[in-house]
């Protein structure tokens, strides 16, 4: 081959090289910067009052006497939007005072008919919420239209109807204005604590306030008029809804004093790590979720990297080449391509149901190290092959046994190449979903006890499966974008995290082997 032709062929192999680096580099940059921005957002991002509010209720975080005074000016504020809440219920009620003389009419009958509104009246009189109410008065017209005496009382069951159609015309439009008006700013003033704490405080995140008042401002509908068979969803102002009513003022109000009725302010939120979830990731931080995984990783690499460098020991130094070692490698190879789930409906039916251990930490340490050990073993074999044959020449010359050899001159100088290979596996476990479903993984858990002792034997929660789980699962998977992604990016960190102190460790072990 002529010398100009090599180099050619060296330039263009160089340039594909460099062009392949660059595709993967940016392959990289597109998926991993959209993580990182949106993952960020569970850091750092505009907490409102009401996140400051959960933080000291919940975690004892923050001064309570700023909060308490900063509360007291944003109820000031808060204050017209339930004063315009409760004008318009008064009205409702008002209006439906209307139906009383008739009622007594009715109930004043010596027939069926005055039998029946008595009984009715009983059940209203111990009622106190209007929706509860309405709905009696309407089952009872409804009786009254269907009674046999029906053309008897056909002009008061007629004014009771036109009450009711008054009371009841926009009460589902005002009952989600109520609801929206609560996911802002928490229950109002004078009612009764909610049970879930999604209802127990409003927005605690400004770009999440933003969306909630865009549906408190608009109705979504769905427009089909255009016959192609696809609807087109459209918005519709809900102040049209409420006009001419105590209500209708509110809507512009909301959009004047959003800010100072919530008063965000950019905030780090490092208890995204430190702090367990609330009411299933609408609050709180991943640290069960982080410290399971470590859990788990760390038993993944206990089990297998003491049998995975032994096997490759024994297949560099003790092996020969017959058909059983043979068959050996071969097993080795089958089981790196074997599906990860096919590992964890094994760990189910032997660690579990044979071995009777019990779903929890263990029987996934045990899962993982299955998946992880061909990884092990052949970065291991290959760290070991790459140890010049000197070393093992003049440790022998000396008199050193073969055991003793490997001791302490193979495997140390071999460790850079067997840490390599023991990190990927760590950033494989970490990431493992499949294998620890059935063997260690819960939805909801409470985060680990840090005496290992203790933990062996509990479920927990884990960064892959409850990524997965959030991300299909969840009843409010758009609300929790964030704490998705910031599971996502918290992941990748931990691997990143894995990989940097191998890094450097490796270069300090090959400095010291070096000097």
């Amino acid at each position: 081959m002529r010398l100009a032709t090599r180099k050619l062929l060296d330039r263009a192999f160089s340039g594909l090289g460099l062009m392949a680096i660059v595709l993967m580099a940016g392959a990289l940059l597109v998926i991993m910067v959209p993580i990182f921005k949106r993952g960020a957002g569970a850091y750092v991002f505009r907490g409102t009052v009401e996140h400051r509010r959960l933080l000291y209720e919940r975690f004892k975080r923050g001064n309570g006497q700023d909060l308490e005074s900063e509360l007291e000016e944003v109820s000031r504020v808060r204050r017209p939007v339930y004063e315009m809440i409760d004008r318009f219920t008064a009205k409702r009620l008002e209006w439906l005072d209307e139906a009383t003389p008739v009622l007594q009419k009715l109930a004043g009958r010596n027939d069926g008919i005055g039998r029946l509104v008595k009984r009715r009246l009983d059940r209203l009189g111990g009622q106190s919420e209007l929706e509860e109410n309405l709905e009696t008065l309407q089952r009872l017209v409804q009786r009254l239209q269907a009674h046999s005496d029906a053309d008897k009382v056909a002009e008061e069951t007629g004014r009771l109807k036109s009450v009711l159609e008054r009371c009841t015309s926009g009460a589902e439009a005002f009952e989600e204005l109520r609801t929206a008006v609560a996911e802002l700013l928490g229950p109002a003033p004078g009612e009764q604590t909610p049970v879930l704490p999604r209802k127990q405080y409003g927005a605690t995140r400004w770009d999440r306030a933003q969306v909630k008042l865009h549906d408190l401002l608009y109705e979504q509908s769905w427009d089909y008029s255009d016959g192609s068979g696809m609807g087109r969803k459209v918005f519709k102002p809900r102040a049209m809804q409420f006009e001419g009513t105590e209500i209708e003022p509110l809507f512009a109000y909301f959009e004047e004093n959003l800010a100072a009725m919530l008063r965000p302010r950019w905030t780090f939120y490092w208890g995204f790590l430190t702090d367990k979830s609330l009411d299933i990731h609408i609050f709180g931080g991943i640290f069960p979720e982080l410290l399971g995984t470590i859990y788990l990783t760390v038993g993944a690499i206990l089990f297998a990297v003491p049998i995975g460098v032994i096997a490759a020991i024994y297949f560099t130094e003790y092996a020969g080449g017959g058909r059983f070692v043979s068959f050996l490698r071969t097993c080795v190879s089958t089981l790196a391509g074997v599906p990860s789930i096919v590992f964890g409906m094994f760990g189910l039916a032997f660690f579990l149901n044979v071995l009777h251990l019990p779903k929890g930490v263990l029987a996934g340490g045990l899962t993982l190290a299955m998946v992880i050990l061909p990884t092990i073993i052949r970065a291991s074999e290959e760290a070991i092959r790459a140890v010049p044959m000197a070393y093992k020449e003049a440790a022998l010359s000396l008199g050193s046994g073969r055991w003793h050899t490997v001791v302490t001159v193979i495997l140390p100088a071999a460790l850079p190449g067997i840490l390599t290979g023991i990190v990927i596996s760590m950033g494989r476990a970490a990431g493992e979903t499949a294998p620890i479903i059935f063997t260690a993984a819960a939805s909801v858990a409470a985060a680990l006890s840090l005496n290992p002792l203790e933990a062996w034997r509990a479920p927990t929660a884990a960064l892959s499966w409850n990524i997965y789980n959030l991300c299909t699962e969840h009843e409010a998977v758009d609300q929790i974008r964030h704490v998705q992604f910031g599971m996502v990016m918290t992941l990748v960190l931990l691997v990143l995290v894995l990989n940097m102190a191998a890094i450097v460790l490796r270069a300090r072990i090959s400095k010291k082997l070096k000097g």
